[in-house]
C-alpha cells in the first residue's frame, strides 16, 4: 500500500477534478425508495413555504443580516436548487439510522434497496453521488455488516445496470487501520468475482473516536487510515456525538460548536491537506421540528407561530453550524431532515455571494499581477491566494451559488481556464 500522492501547494485541494458535494442526507435503508431524493425536495420547499414564505422570513429564520438584494438571491437559488436537484449527496443507512432487526429483514432490506436504487438510475431519479453506510467492524457487527454489503452489491449488479459511475461504501466508528484494510480487500474481492472495474467501490471512513483521531502511541492516525483503504478512501466524516462522548463531555454539552470538535475538524483539515481526501462535518442535532402536528390549516395561530419559531431555532443553529465550518475550509456536512435542506444551502449560498465581487477583484489583479511578474523576471509569492480564489469559484460553480457564466464575467477568465483548476497554469499561458 501507497500513501496518497500529495499535490503541490497550488494545485486544487480536491479529488482529480470531481466534484465535492455540499451535504450528505443519511436515511434509513427501510426508508429507501427511487423517487426518495425528489420526495425530500418537495418537503424541503413546503417547509420554505410554511415558515419561510418570502426571502427576509427565510433570512430572519436562518440569522442571516446580509444585503436585501443577496438574501432574495439565496432564497431564489435555494428553491431552484430544491426543485431541480434537492439532494447531491445519499448515503442508504443501515446503521444508526436503521438499528438492529432481525437477520432475514436486513437481508430483504440490502436487496430491496439495491433494487431501488437500479430503478432510479433507469428514471434519472438519483443523486449525482450514492452509497451505503454499514455498520461498523467491530466485533459483535462485523459478520452482519459484510453480509448486507454484500447482499447489496450483488443484488445490484444482478440489475444489470453498469451507469452508477462509482458506490461509496460508509464505514462508522473507526478505531484503527485494521478494519479500513479489511473492508478494502472486501471490496476488491467482490470487484474480482463480479468483474466490477477496479476501484468502482469507494471507502469513506467515518472519525467517531479518540483513538481513529490519535493512536495509543500518540501518532496521528489519520494517514495510516487513508493508506490502508488501498486508494480507495474517497472521504473522511466526522461524527460529533460518539467523539464528545467517548471524550466524557455531558450530554448537555455535546454539540457541533465544542471546542472539542473544533480540534477534531482542525486536525482533519490538517492532517488530510493536499492529500485529495475530502473532510466532512457531522450533523446539527437539533431538527427543525415544531411542537404541534397535524394540517397547518388546522392549528391555531399560536401553534402556528410556536412552529415557526421552533424550526427558526434549529435553522439559526444549523446556519452557524455550516458557516463555520466552511469558514474553517470543510465545505461538506450531514443532513438527516428534509426541513434541513432549506438552511444548508442558504448557509452555503450566502457564504458564497456575500464576498463575491471582493473574490473576482482580487482573482483578476493576482492574474494581472502573476502575469507582469512573470514577463519581469521577479518572484510572484501570491500564487496559494490566487489558487485558493479559484477554488473558491470553483465550488460556488459547482454547488449552484453561481453559474460558469457569471463566475467568466466576474472574473475575465475563460471557462476553460475556471475548470482548469490551475492558478499556475492560468498565469504561464498569459505570460
Amino acid at each position: 500500500m501507497s500513501t496518497p500522492a500529495i499535490p503541490s501547494q497550488t494545485e486544487a485541494p480536491f479529488d482529480a477534478g470531481q466534484r465535492q458535494p455540499v451535504h450528505t442526507v443519511y436515511g434509513g435503508a427501510q426508508l429507501f425508495r427511487s423517487s426518495t431524493a425528489h420526495r425530500l425536495g418537495e418537503l424541503a420547499l413546503a417547509a420554505m413555504s410554511e415558515h419561510a414564505p418570502t426571502s427576509a422570513e427565510f433570512a430572519r429564520g436562518l440569522g442571516l443580516a446580509d444585503p436585501a438584494e443577496l438574501l432574495e438571491a439565496v432564497y431564489e437559488k435555494v428553491q431552484r436548487k430544491l426543485r431541480l436537484e434537492p439532494v447531491e449527496d445519499y448515503r442508504i443507512d443501515f446503521e444508526d439510522g436503521y438499528g438492529i432487526r432481525p437477520e432475514a429483514e436486513e437481508d430483504e432490506h440490502a436487496q430491496t434497496a439495491a433494487e431501488e436504487v437500479a430503478k432510479g438510475l433507469a428514471r434519472s431519479s438519483l443523486p449525482p453521488s450514492i452509497g451505503v453506510r454499514i455498520k461498523s467492524f467491530g466485533p459483535h457487527s462485523r459478520a452482519r455488516s459484510v453480509r448486507t454489503l454484500e447482499l447489496f452489491v450483488k443484488a445490484l449488479h444482478r440489475t444489470g445496470d453498469q451507469s452508477l459511475r462509482e458506490l461509496i461504501v460508509t464505514l462508522p466508528k473507526v478505531v484503527g487501520s485494521s478494519q479500513v484494510e479489511a473492508l478494502a480487500a472486501l471490496l476488491a474481492r467482490l470487484e474480482r468475482e463480479l468483474g466490477l472495474p477496479e476501484h468502482w467501490l469507494k471507502i469513506e471512513i467515518m472519525v467517531e473516536t479518540p483513538q481513529a483521531l490519535i493512536a495509543a502511541s500518540g501518532e496521528i492516525q489519520l494517514p495510516k487510515l487513508v493508506t490502508a483503504a488501498n486508494g480507495r478512501c474517497k472521504g473522511v466524516h466526522f461524527g460529533p456525538y460518539d467523539y464528545t462522548a467517548a471524550l466524557n463531555i455531558a450530554a448537555s454539552e455535546q454539540r457541533l460548536m465544542h471546542p472539542a470538535c473544533d480540534f477534531a475538524r482542525n486536525l482533519l483539515t490538517l492532517a488530510l491537506a493536499g492529500s485529495g481526501v475530502a473532510v466532512a462535518d457531522g450533523p446539527e442535532s437539533l431538527m427543525p421540528i415544531g411542537p404541534h402536528r397535524g394540517p397547518t390549516e388546522r392549528l391555531t395561530v399560536e401553534q402556528r407561530e410556536a412552529n415557526r419559531s421552533a424550526v427558526h431555532r434549529a435553522w439559526a443553529r444549523s446556519c452557524r453550524n455550516i458557516q463555520h465550518a466552511l469558514s474553517s475550509g470543510i465545505y461538506q456536512g450531514w443532513d438527516l431532515h428534509p426541513a434541513q435542506l432549506p438552511v444548508r444551502y442558504g448557509a452555503v449560498y450566502a457564504f458564497f455571494l456575500r464576498s463575491l465581487d471582493a473574490d473576482a477583484q482580487r482573482l483578476k489583479g493576482l492574474v494581472e499581477k502573476a502575469a507582469q511578474a512573470k514577463l519581469l523576471g521577479s518572484v510572484f509569492d501570491d500564487a496559494a491566494t490566487g489558487q485558493g480564489l479559484l477554488n473558491t469559484f470553483l465550488r460556488a460553480i459547482q454547488c449552484g451559488a453561481i453559474s460558469a457564466d457569471q463566475a467568466r464575467q466576474l472574473t475575465g477568465l475563460s471557462l476553460e481556464e475556471l475548470t482548469g483548476r490551475s492558478f499556475e497554469k492560468i498565469v504561464a499561458a498569459r505570460g
